[in-house]
């Protein structure tokens, strides 16, 4: 009796680790997946890892360079209510 379930428990150790190894192979194939396939930006805003500023202002293309900050109207956020644009405004 001992020895059965010594084997049944064997047996869900192997089955467990089976699954666990599974699980770890489709995650990686997902993040593979995503990398090298959804990982690349759609459109024409996106070339050779640099970001198009050809319809931007000088002082967008400033922003840009100097704090990294991508304008409003191209990152799809959604504008304050106040519509003076400042965060934590009056």
């Amino acid at each position: 009796m001992k020895i059965e379930q010594e084997e049944v428990n064997k047996n869900n150790m192997e089955t467990q680790k089976a699954v666990l190894w599974i699980i770890i192979g489709v995650l990686l194939v997902a993040v593979i997946y995503t990398v090298f396939f959804q990982g690349s930006a759609t459109g024409n805003s996106v070339s050779n890892g640099k970001i198009d500023t050809s319809g931007w202002t000088e002082n967008e293309i400033m922003n840009y360079e100097m704090h990294g900050t991508i304008p409003t109207r191209l990152a799809g956020s959604v504008s304050s209510s106040s519509g003076s644009g400042m965060v934590g405004g009056c």
